[in-house]
């Protein structure tokens, strides 16, 4: 239990927290959208501009190979030659130039996502756990929470009092399970422990006469009652253990996440604390864009800076900084993708138990919060259109 314990404090920091944020996260969604968007166009219009250049170059060669061929004039024809030498020239600077446009762009949409994604990622750190939804699973699988069993176990733990040095295996109960601790807040459900459990249950139930049918009956009852929660631990430890896996990786990325932006602040001359207090820590919407896109003025002077200084590595170096954000992105995607399915597993789960007679209450009241968990994780995160995008979320040369 002290696993599961762990496991639900771990979980435990997010609707509430998520809820707050909804608002900031979808603000800054608007925002990095139009950034973006700012982006894409100014690269449209680059393109475009340069497209005409090469082709009205393209022309002037074909017009000046029709001369050279055409005039019989040495003279001419070298004029034209030295023409058309520089019309080539001209058309590998616009190459270049459009080359370097693209890299610019798709490094500016790079450190975009880049800063974003803290505000996408952070939300689903605290989606660790919905409180109402994981509180109410503990209180499911803890038979101290069902009616009448805490005072029917105060009579099970003085038969365990009184007869544990008459039975081995009760001695062997009493000693690791005081009830002043484990199982005065939580009966064993699983492990060695359960066994001794369930063992010292039958020891006591066989105990009592025709005298004590409804103490026996009772008995029977919170048997029935622990054995059915006991399987239903069982079978959400399953669940739980990917959860945990999940929300590990989660943590491990984020902690990637935070050297490659600490990375690529330095490289745009950038300090976290000025980051934080004009980004981060910004409310207003109109001053983060207007600080983002000086964000993207940086990266695009740092672009031609590299181009400038190292001309033979600057592609080289651009390409892995590419690579780091998308590989983040997509990995990123993966685990909400995972996050969605292990909800649809808890969905499974609580389906098994719904027509269960004994628990089947409390397994009702768990789909409902389940259901406005999944309602919050669905507005806020498509795993598959987040995948979708980050694979197309640079322009090719």
């Amino acid at each position: 239990m002290k696993e599961s314990v762990v496991f639900i404090f771990l979980f435990s920091r997010c609707l509430f927290s998520f809820a707050q944020q909804a608002d900031t996260l979808d603000s800054g969604k608007t925002v990095r959208e139009k950034v973006l968007s700012d982006i894409q166009t100014n690269l449209d219009r680059k393109t475009k501009s340069i497209d005409s250049t090469v082709s009205n170059l393209d022309r002037k060669v074909d017009s000046l190979d029709r001369s050279i061929r055409e005039t019989s004039s040495a003279k001419e024809k070298a004029d034209k030659l030295l023409e058309r030498v520089q019309a080539l020239e001209d058309k590998q600077k616009a190459v270049e130039q459009n080359e370097l446009n693209i890299f610019q762009a798709n490094y500016q949409a790079a450190v975009v996502n880049l800063v974003y994604m803290d505000r996408e990622i952070k939300p689903v750190l605290l989606f660790k756990t919905s409180k109402e939804f994981f509180e109410l699973l503990t209180e499911t699988t803890n038979p101290m929470d069902y009616p009448g069993y805490k005072d029917w176990y105060e009579k099970f733990h003085d038969f365990i009092e009184k007869n544990k040095k008459s039975s081995v295996t009760l001695t062997v109960f009493a000693n690791m399970v005081d009830y002043s601790g484990t199982v005065a807040s939580s009966i064993p459900l699983g492990g060695p422990v359960t066994v001794l459990f369930f063992s010292g249950l039958e020891s006591f139930i066989n105990s009592l006469g025709k005298k004590k049918k409804e103490l026996r009956d009772e008995s029977e009852k919170m048997f029935e009652l622990t054995t059915r929660l006991s399987q239903f631990a069982h079978d959400k430890s399953n669940v739980e253990h990917d959860w945990e896996t999940i929300t590990k990786e989660l943590s491990e990325m984020h902690s990637h996440y935070d050297t490659v932006l600490n990375q690529n602040l330095k490289v745009l001359g950038i300090s976290s604390r000025d980051f934080d207090l004009k980004f981060n820590n910004e409310s207003d919407a109109e001053k983060r864009y207007a600080y983002i896109t000086e964000i993207r003025q940086k990266a695009s002077a740092v672009v031609a800076s590299q181009k400038t200084s190292l001309p033979k590595d600057w592609k080289e170096n651009i390409y892995f900084s590419l690579m780091d954000v998308q590989s983040l992105k997509l990995r990123f995607g993966e685990i909400t993708f995972r996050m969605h399915d292990n909800m649809d597993e808890y969905n499974d789960l609580l389906k098994h138990y719904t027509n269960d007679q004994v628990i089947g209450l409390k397994i009702a009241a768990l789909e409902k919060k389940l259901n406005d968990l999944k309602e919050v994780f669905d507005n806020a995160f498509n795993p598959l259109d987040y995948l979708h995008s980050a694979t197309r979320m640079y322009k090719v040369t």
